[in-house]
Protein backbone atom coordinates (compact mmCIF):
# COMPACT_ATOMS: atom_id res chain seq x y z
CA UNK A 1 0.00 0.00 0.00
CA UNK A 2 1.64 3.27 -1.16
CA UNK A 3 0.50 6.56 -0.34
CA UNK A 4 1.66 9.71 -2.35
CA UNK A 5 2.74 12.79 0.00
CA UNK A 6 1.98 16.47 -1.97
CA UNK A 7 3.96 18.13 0.78
CA UNK A 8 6.19 17.08 3.25
CA UNK A 9 6.06 13.72 4.87
CA UNK A 10 3.26 13.63 7.73
CA UNK A 11 2.73 10.51 9.55
CA UNK A 12 -0.51 8.78 8.99
CA UNK A 13 -2.84 7.67 11.16
CA UNK A 14 -2.82 3.97 12.63
CA UNK A 15 -5.63 3.05 10.72
CA UNK A 16 -4.09 3.63 7.32
CA UNK A 17 -1.18 1.33 7.37
CA UNK A 18 -0.78 -0.64 10.42
CA UNK A 19 -1.22 -4.17 9.24
CA UNK A 20 -1.50 -6.44 12.62
CA UNK A 21 -1.93 -9.52 11.23
CA UNK A 22 0.88 -9.41 8.89
CA UNK A 23 3.20 -7.99 11.30
CA UNK A 24 2.70 -10.81 13.52
CA UNK A 25 2.98 -13.58 10.42
CA UNK A 26 6.18 -12.12 9.89
CA UNK A 27 7.13 -12.15 12.90
CA UNK A 28 7.70 -8.25 13.54
CA UNK A 29 6.58 -6.66 17.25
CA UNK A 30 4.16 -4.68 15.53
CA UNK A 31 2.80 -2.45 12.85
CA UNK A 32 5.59 -0.09 10.38
CA UNK A 33 5.38 2.43 8.19
CA UNK A 34 8.18 3.51 5.87
CA UNK A 35 8.36 7.17 4.94
CA UNK A 36 10.35 7.63 2.02
CA UNK A 37 11.74 9.81 -0.87
CA UNK A 38 11.87 7.94 -4.34
CA UNK A 39 15.18 8.92 -6.62
CA UNK A 40 13.22 12.08 -7.75
CA UNK A 41 12.50 13.61 -3.97
CA UNK A 42 9.06 12.78 -4.59
CA UNK A 43 8.06 11.76 -0.82
CA UNK A 44 5.51 8.55 -0.14
CA UNK A 45 4.37 6.24 2.73
CA UNK A 46 4.05 2.51 2.36
CA UNK A 47 3.47 -0.43 5.25
CA UNK A 48 6.35 -2.23 2.91
CA UNK A 49 9.68 -1.32 2.25
CA UNK A 50 9.63 -0.99 -1.79
CA UNK A 51 12.95 -0.88 -3.60
CA UNK A 52 11.65 2.44 -5.00
CA UNK A 53 12.10 3.99 -1.15
CA UNK A 54 16.16 5.55 -1.30
CA UNK A 55 15.85 7.82 1.77
CA UNK A 56 13.66 8.20 4.76
CA UNK A 57 12.65 6.97 8.03
CA UNK A 58 11.08 4.05 9.79
CA UNK A 59 7.76 4.98 12.00
CA UNK A 60 5.93 3.14 14.47
CA UNK A 61 2.22 2.86 13.95
CA UNK A 62 1.54 5.81 16.11
CA UNK A 63 4.14 8.18 13.73
CA UNK A 64 7.08 7.89 15.96
CA UNK A 65 10.47 7.72 14.02
CA UNK A 66 12.14 4.62 15.06
CA UNK A 67 14.69 4.65 12.58
CA UNK A 68 16.24 5.38 9.21
CA UNK A 69 16.05 3.21 6.42
CA UNK A 70 19.23 1.85 5.80
CA UNK A 71 20.29 2.37 1.17
CA UNK A 72 19.70 -0.15 -0.94
CA UNK A 73 21.30 -3.54 -0.90
CA UNK A 74 24.12 -3.90 -3.11
CA UNK A 75 23.90 -6.58 -6.04
CA UNK A 76 26.26 -8.77 -3.75
CA UNK A 77 24.09 -8.20 -0.68
CA UNK A 78 21.23 -9.48 -2.67
CA UNK A 79 22.59 -12.53 -3.85
CA UNK A 80 23.40 -13.22 -0.24
CA UNK A 81 20.17 -12.30 1.03
CA UNK A 82 18.59 -14.61 -1.82
CA UNK A 83 20.90 -17.32 -1.06
CA UNK A 84 20.19 -17.22 2.59
CA UNK A 85 16.16 -17.07 1.75
CA UNK A 86 16.77 -20.86 -0.50
CA UNK A 87 18.21 -22.27 2.29
CA UNK A 88 16.42 -21.17 4.99
CA UNK A 89 13.38 -22.51 2.63
CA UNK A 90 15.03 -25.64 2.50
CA UNK A 91 15.59 -25.73 5.74
CA UNK A 92 11.71 -24.99 6.49
CA UNK A 93 11.05 -27.71 4.30
CA UNK A 94 12.87 -30.03 5.96
CA UNK A 95 11.35 -29.02 9.76
CA UNK A 96 8.04 -29.49 8.14
CA UNK A 97 8.89 -33.04 6.70
CA UNK A 98 10.49 -33.89 10.12
CA UNK A 99 7.11 -32.87 12.12
CA UNK A 100 5.05 -35.44 9.68
CA UNK A 101 7.21 -37.92 9.72
CA UNK A 102 7.19 -38.06 13.80
CA UNK A 103 3.63 -37.49 13.86
CA UNK A 104 3.09 -40.47 11.45
CA UNK A 105 5.12 -42.64 13.84
CA UNK A 106 3.79 -42.17 17.10
CA UNK A 107 0.79 -42.96 15.27
CA UNK A 108 1.68 -46.05 13.96
CA UNK A 109 3.27 -46.60 17.02
CA UNK A 110 2.23 -45.27 20.22
CA UNK A 111 3.27 -47.70 22.55
CA UNK A 112 6.28 -50.15 22.74
CA UNK A 113 4.57 -53.31 22.72
CA UNK A 114 3.18 -51.98 19.25
CA UNK A 115 6.73 -51.48 18.14
CA UNK A 116 8.07 -55.18 19.39
CA UNK A 117 4.93 -56.83 17.50
CA UNK A 118 6.36 -54.94 13.82
CA UNK A 119 9.79 -55.65 14.59
CA UNK A 120 8.64 -59.59 15.46
CA UNK A 121 6.85 -59.50 12.41
CA UNK A 122 9.44 -58.09 10.36
CA UNK A 123 11.66 -60.77 11.42
CA UNK A 124 9.49 -63.45 11.32
CA UNK A 125 9.45 -63.31 7.32
CA UNK A 126 13.53 -63.69 7.52
CA UNK A 127 13.71 -66.42 9.84
CA UNK A 128 11.17 -68.22 7.86
CA UNK A 129 13.75 -67.72 4.68
CA UNK A 130 16.36 -68.81 6.60
CA UNK A 131 14.79 -71.87 7.83
CA UNK A 132 13.74 -73.00 4.12
CA UNK A 133 17.38 -72.37 3.12
CA UNK A 134 18.29 -74.63 5.97
CA UNK A 135 16.26 -77.17 5.24
CA UNK A 136 17.12 -77.24 1.32
CA UNK A 137 20.53 -77.47 2.95
CA UNK A 138 20.05 -80.63 4.65
CA UNK A 139 18.07 -81.95 1.53
CA UNK A 140 21.65 -81.47 -0.21
CA UNK A 141 23.66 -82.61 2.46
CA UNK A 142 21.47 -86.07 1.94
CA UNK A 143 21.68 -86.24 -1.85
CA UNK A 144 25.66 -85.51 -1.70
CA UNK A 145 26.36 -88.39 0.94
CA UNK A 146 25.33 -91.54 -2.35
CA UNK A 147 27.72 -89.08 -4.84
CA UNK A 148 30.56 -88.90 -2.81
CA UNK A 149 30.89 -92.68 -1.96
CA UNK A 150 30.39 -93.80 -5.39
CA UNK A 151 33.09 -91.00 -6.00
CA UNK A 152 35.46 -92.96 -3.71
CA UNK A 153 35.67 -95.95 -6.21
CA UNK A 154 37.03 -93.50 -8.84
CA UNK A 155 40.67 -92.60 -6.62
CA UNK A 156 42.62 -90.24 -8.35
CA UNK A 157 44.18 -89.84 -10.85
CA UNK A 158 41.21 -91.57 -12.40
CA UNK A 159 38.49 -89.35 -13.40
CA UNK A 160 34.66 -89.60 -12.68
CA UNK A 161 32.11 -90.51 -14.70
CA UNK A 162 30.78 -87.23 -16.22
CA UNK A 163 27.51 -88.71 -15.05
CA UNK A 164 28.38 -88.30 -11.46
CA UNK A 165 30.93 -85.50 -12.09
CA UNK A 166 27.91 -83.72 -13.51
CA UNK A 167 25.77 -84.29 -10.52
CA UNK A 168 28.32 -83.59 -8.12
CA UNK A 169 29.05 -80.50 -9.44
CA UNK A 170 25.12 -79.67 -9.80
CA UNK A 171 25.26 -80.17 -5.79
CA UNK A 172 27.91 -78.16 -4.95
CA UNK A 173 26.07 -75.55 -6.81
CA UNK A 174 23.18 -75.74 -5.19
CA UNK A 175 24.59 -75.55 -2.07
CA UNK A 176 26.19 -72.87 -2.40
CA UNK A 177 23.18 -71.18 -3.27
CA UNK A 178 21.46 -71.61 -0.58
CA UNK A 179 24.65 -71.36 1.90
CA UNK A 180 24.51 -67.76 0.21
CA UNK A 181 21.10 -67.09 0.69
CA UNK A 182 21.18 -68.51 4.37
CA UNK A 183 24.25 -66.13 4.85
CA UNK A 184 22.37 -63.01 3.64
CA UNK A 185 18.98 -63.43 4.82
CA UNK A 186 21.23 -64.09 8.50
CA UNK A 187 22.22 -60.74 7.63
CA UNK A 188 19.26 -59.02 6.49
CA UNK A 189 18.05 -59.70 10.28
CA UNK A 190 20.73 -58.03 11.54
CA UNK A 191 20.03 -54.92 9.64
CA UNK A 192 16.32 -55.17 10.57
CA UNK A 193 17.10 -55.56 14.67
CA UNK A 194 19.75 -52.67 13.54
CA UNK A 195 16.66 -50.66 12.16
CA UNK A 196 14.07 -51.04 15.14
CA UNK A 197 16.80 -50.14 17.93
CA UNK A 198 17.52 -47.10 16.53
CA UNK A 199 14.03 -46.49 15.99
CA UNK A 200 12.89 -47.36 19.41
CA UNK A 201 15.56 -45.07 20.37
CA UNK A 202 13.86 -42.08 18.92
CA UNK A 203 10.13 -42.84 19.81
CA UNK A 204 11.31 -43.35 23.58
CA UNK A 205 12.22 -39.52 23.09
CA UNK A 206 9.14 -38.86 21.39
CA UNK A 207 6.69 -40.79 23.78
CA UNK A 208 8.20 -38.79 26.64
CA UNK A 209 8.45 -35.48 24.80
CA UNK A 210 12.33 -34.81 25.59
CA UNK A 211 13.02 -34.77 21.25
CA UNK A 212 14.60 -31.51 20.76
CA UNK A 213 12.15 -29.10 18.52
CA UNK A 214 13.42 -27.79 15.41
CA UNK A 215 16.17 -25.40 15.63
CA UNK A 216 14.97 -21.57 14.47
CA UNK A 217 15.03 -20.18 11.46
CA UNK A 218 18.07 -17.59 11.18
CA UNK A 219 17.04 -14.26 9.92
CA UNK A 220 18.32 -13.23 6.22
CA UNK A 221 18.54 -9.06 6.66
CA UNK A 222 22.25 -8.21 6.24
CA UNK A 223 23.63 -5.02 7.86
CA UNK A 224 21.18 -1.96 8.49
CA UNK A 225 18.42 -3.20 6.46
CA UNK A 226 17.80 -5.80 9.83
CA UNK A 227 17.20 -2.66 11.98
CA UNK A 228 14.13 -1.19 9.23
CA UNK A 229 12.57 -4.75 9.48
CA UNK A 230 12.52 -5.57 12.98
Amino acid sequence: MIRWLKGPADPLPDAALALPALAQAEGAPGPRIFSCKDASGRSFKSDRLLPECKEGKVLNSDGSAKGDIPPPLSPEEIAQQQECERKNAELLSDQRDRIRRDRTLILKFPNEQKHRLAREKALDDVRKSVKLSEDRIGLLLVERKPLLEEAEFYPPPAKLPPKLKQALDNNDASLGAQKSLAQNQQSEAVRINGVFDAQLAYLRKLWAGTQPPPAPIPSCAIGGNAAARQ
